[in-house]
């Protein structure tokens, strides 16, 4: 007892052998149905095992009142109203949902047991059932013996394939698209052959292969005209078009929106607009849409609800009418296209905000390195008044030295003001180079630092501005590396060129590789300052017509450069 439990719980479970009992019951109905007493339970266990196998609602499935009652009309249908046409579009029916399973196979094993049940039910339906409604008995007589008993192999041959690799809570794949063609199919093999043999009047085995190779002439002309050629879409585009299309022209949609996207200053003006276009198509009565919390809503509710869902907005539709699939599959198309328009458009309206705050920021560090470099320049006199003499000797060289010194720290320190205010106002100044490098040295002469100059100075004319500031950052780096790194020696060298040309060299220790790779390119953490000021320097160096470049980069010997761009350099 045990052993027939075991073995009806796996036949049961498994679908496959399922199909294979409802096949060899219905193969029983047809062969023995006419001619015994047990149609209606023929029929009742064919249908029984039907509904064991079926794969559109599961086993394990609450059956509501209306599938119970459509199983009851099915079943009273079949029992009182069983005739050849019923039949043939039965197992025409039959043969799709097999059918349409072979495409959904993942291997030739799985689709084996289906490829078996589909040539079964397309021979007994061309060789049994046709002939039938066709009353063409004779003309089939002689395959009667092969019908009758030798294809139920066929399902017979599907009880004992093993399933063991298989999981029995699989779900079965239903492809509606190749369920429905297949079953189109079908029923036109039934009614051509019907048609063909009630006008022609010829023997079936003729009719069988006109309509087969007919139909196959059919399918061959229409695969052609699916994409026929390079130069010719075809039926495809024709159909994706159709598919695009429905509705509203796509190609306007997306115009409209792009030209809504481009003019529109905000996301929120450009969404607006969007909505008032969409809602003045003819199947839309009203919108609501939710975007970070606050709800817009235009035109009126109807019963008809569709929402969909794209990033950060939320769309509810109100329609005229109930959506078909295709209309649902077309309008979330639209609405993803709009979605993702403006979720650029908030992407761009971010990129701007950010690109403000960066030119805030840079501007900002920019100004505080120059007024960094202003305090180190009064530092600079501060410590020369410290180191004064009490005999009074140097004060007078010290007045000197301030009364030019506080004039052009306080011109640098206007100049610095009026960038503040006004970025785009900035003006720059001219002087000989022989003039500002012997006011340089003046206010560094406190300074650990050794000076070198040629004769014969450049003539043409510098920005005393932009290379106090420069200079000055290198100078200060320099200082600080002698914190750390006794017996350190700075020289700040002007070189003898046409242009000008000068170098700032130190004795420390050489720059980390992993910091020259980011110098002048980027902000770069400091332990002893603000970790800004050579990118700063070298754009300010840049804009003003100079270069700041690490031209020596080891220990003992560490050198930047700072030079005027000449014409040829540029090029």
């Amino acid at each position: 007892m045990h052993t027939l439990f075991k073995l009806g719980r796996r036949l049961f479970n498994d679908s496959d052998r399922l199909m294979a009992l409802m096949i060899l019951s219905l193969h029983a109905l047809l062969i023995w149905g006419d001619s015994s007493g047990l149609h209606r339970a023929l029929f009742l266990c064919h249908y029984g095992c039907f509904l064991m196998w079926q794969p559109v609602m599961r086993q394990t499935k609450t059956l509501s009142w209306q599938a119970i009652f459509l199983i009851v009309v099915g079943a009273g249908v079949g029992m009182f109203f069983l005739n050849w046409w019923v039949i043939a579009f039965w197992i025409a029916g039959l043969f799709a949902l097999i059918g349409g399973r072979i495409f959904s196979g993942e291997s030739t094993r799985d689709r084996l047991p289906n490829i078996l049940a589909s040539t079964y039910l397309l021979a007994i339906l061309l060789l049994w059932v046709v002939p039938k409604l066709l009353k063409a008995n004779d003309d089939l007589a002689a395959a009667e013996f092969l019908l009758t008993y030798f294809l139920p192999f066929l399902p017979i041959a599907i009880l004992f394939l093993s399933s063991k690799s298989k999981i029995s809570s699989q779900s079965t794949n239903i492809d509606f698209f190749y369920t429905l063609l297949i079953f189109l199919l079908s029923s036109i093999v039934i009614l051509g052959s019907f048609a063909i043999g009630v006008i022609w009047k010829i023997h079936y085995i003729q009719l069988l292969i006109v309509v087969v190779m007919g139909l196959a002439a059919t399918l061959v002309v229409l695969s052609w005209l699916w994409n026929p050629s390079s130069t010719f879409s075809g039926l495809e585009l024709l159909m994706s078009r159709y598919l695009l299309s429905i509705g509203l022209p796509f190609e306007h949609w997306i115009r409209q929106i792009a030209k809504y996207a481009e003019y529109e200053p905000t996301a929120e003006k450009f969404l607006q607009a969007a909505m008032r276009e969409l809602v003045a198509l003819n199947w839309v009565n009203g919108l609501m849409w939710e975007v970070e919390g606050t709800k817009n809503q235009i035109g009126n509710s109807t019963p008809y609800i569709s929402t969909f869902n794209f990033h950060q907005l939320h769309l509810t539709l109100y329609s005229r009418w109930q959506f078909s699939p295709a209309m649902y599959l077309h309008v979330q198309l639209l609405t993803q296209i709009l979605g993702e328009f403006y979720e650029a458009k908030r992407r761009e309206e971010m990129l701007i905000q950010n690109t403000y705050m960066q030119s805030l920021y840079e501007t900002g560090s920019r100004l505080t390195h120059d007024i960094k470099n202003i305090l180190q320049s009064m530092g600079t006199l501060s410590a020369a008044a410290e180191q004064s003499s009490d005999d009074g000797s140097d004060d007078a060289r010290l007045i000197e030295l301030v009364k030019k010194q506080l004039p052009r720290l306080n011109q640098r320190l206007a100049s610095t003001l009026t960038k503040l205010e006004r970025p785009s106002a900035e003006k720059k100044s001219q002087e000989k180079v022989a003039s500002w490098w012997k006011t340089f040295k003046q206010i560094n002469t406190q300074l650990q630092v050794s000076f070198e100059a040629p004769i014969n100075m450049p003539k043409t004319n510098i920005d005393p501005d932009v290379l106090d500031s420069v200079v000055d950052n290198l100078l200060h780096n320099a200082l600080e590396k002698t914190k750390l790194e006794a017996n350190t020696i700075i020289n700040v060298s002007l070189m003898p060129s046409i242009h000008f040309c000068l170098e700032v060299t130190d004795t420390g220790s050489a720059i980390p590789d992993s910091v020259v790779e980011r110098l002048f390119k980027s902000h770069i953490s400091s332990k002893n300052g603000l970790g800004v000021g050579l990118f700063h320097a070298a754009q300010q160096a840049s804009n003003a017509g100079y270069q700041l470049s690490l031209v020596d980069n080891r220990d003992g010997e560490v050198r930047f450069r700072l030079e005027m761009i000449t014409t040829e350099q540029a090029d």
